[in-house]
């Protein structure tokens, strides 16, 4: 009976002592303050800035004292794959800035721990982390920004928030194999929830619709990564699945299920799958495609791989253009070669070009579309090499008008 009793008072004084710890950890972290963002404009070389922008994002994290940070669960971050700015989209240095975050990281296990990028881990997992890389847009060799957050999935706010600034020393900005075959401009409302998420100051709440969204993402990852490496049928199948998924409406994996159909030469399902990406971006009120032209002219490029597709494409156009009843501006871009004046006459000519190929297929739209042109005043890159880096400069956008 003694003892009995013994183990009950132990029992008691055990329990004590947790709710004890757990108030204090309570009160520790209600009464500590909402760190701020890190913040660096001086430039330095990449590996420098990026581990500056690491180590602010750890040491925002460390709000409770040592001795209460025992308490704590261990604490693990997913990534969600970097990306740059002006694309929307994942590119060489967006790879590498995502590699050399993840190592510092590792580098720090006793404080956080990177797991895979993987649904189940969304329920286990402290924080998201984004990043992104910004471009000054037509002026190659300058300096870049980094910008990393880290987000609590719980609450689902902004726990840390670094900016650093990156020395241009030839960083690479082609795009990945999915966004550099895309046919269209990926910057939908869940690439720009990402990047409002990563400019985020700690203590505000992340985009709310890159949120609700993001579980689709490592699906989208592991598609993306099966079509960079041939295994195209695996890349449709995770494409499609993430389709199936209740936030899976979005244009990366419309147009990763269209790229993967046009690699395994389903031509009639890539066909209707290109028909999905079109509504999607009507529907958006902004569709930007990649027409690559002749330089100079308003000739289609004429290798068969590169522009093979064109003439489905403008049908799709002119087909659900047509049964929206949409009125549209057919913008054509150039890239930053030549003159100004040049440029400008060069992109009217396009979008007069790719107006007339819509309405050879819909009538109707003669009376629905204009055509116009930014020439490479609307560049999103900009760096005026004309090969894959710059390839949406050379894009021509459908935006819809309000029908007069």
């Amino acid at each position: 009976m003694t003892n009995a009793k013994t183990r009950t008072k132990f029992a008691e004084r055990q329990q004590l002592a947790l709710t004890a710890a757990a108030v204090l950890l309570s009160l520790a972290l209600g009464g500590c303050a909402v760190p701020r963002a890190s913040t660096s404009n001086t430039v330095q070389p990449l590996d420098q800035a990026i581990a500056q922008a690491t180590d602010a994002l750890v040491a925002q994290t460390q709000a409770l004292p040592s001795f209460l940070s025992k308490l704590e669960p261990k604490r693990t971050v997913m990534v969600d794959p970097m990306i740059d700015v002006a694309i929307g989209a994942r590119t060489e240095t967006t790879q590498l800035l995502q590699k050399r975050v993840t190592e510092r990281l590792g580098a720090t296990k006793d404080t956080l721990e990177v797991v895979p990028f993987e649904g189940l881990n969304f329920a286990k997992a402290t924080y998201l982390l984004t990043g992104t890389v910004t471009r000054t847009v037509g002026k190659p060799g300058t300096p870049v920004q980094i910008k990393l957050a880290l987000t609590e999935l719980r609450t689902g706010k902004v726990a840390a928030q670094a900016t650093t600034v990156a020395r241009d020393d030839g960083l690479d900005g082609t795009p990945l194999a999915t966004d550099q075959d895309n046919p269209v401009l990926v910057k939908d409302k869940v690439v720009n929830g990402y990047v409002r998420t990563t400019a985020m100051p700690p203590g505000e709440k992340a985009d709310p619709y890159y949120m609700e969204h993001v579980v689709v993402a490592p699906a989208i990852n592991v598609a993306a990564e099966a079509y960079a490496t041939g295994r195209y049928a695996d890349a449709l199948a995770q494409y499609t699945a993430a389709s199936a998924m209740p936030t899976g409406d979005q244009l990366r994996v419309l147009t990763g299920v269209y790229l993967s159909l046009v690699k395994l030469n389903r031509m009639p399902e890539a066909e209707a799958a290109f028909g999905k990406v079109v509504s999607y971006g009507l529907d958006s009120k902004q569709l930007g495609v990649k027409f690559l032209f002749t330089p100079g002219s308003t000739v289609f490029w004429p290798d068969p791989a590169v522009s093979g597709q064109y003439g489905m494409w403008l049908t799709q156009v002119a087909t659900k253009a047509t049964d929206a009843k949409v009125c549209m501006t057919v913008v054509g871009h150039t890239s930053r070669t030549g003159s100004q004046e040049f440029n400008d006459t060069l992109s009217v000519q396009r979008g007069s070009y790719i107006r007339d190929q819509l309405i050879a297929r819909s009538p109707v739209l003669a009376e629905r579309t204009k055509p116009d042109g930014k020439g490479y005043r609307e560049n999103i890159v900009g760096s005026g090499t004309d090969n894959a880096v710059d390839a949406l400069d050379r894009r021509v956008e459908f935006k819809v008008n309000p029908c007069s």
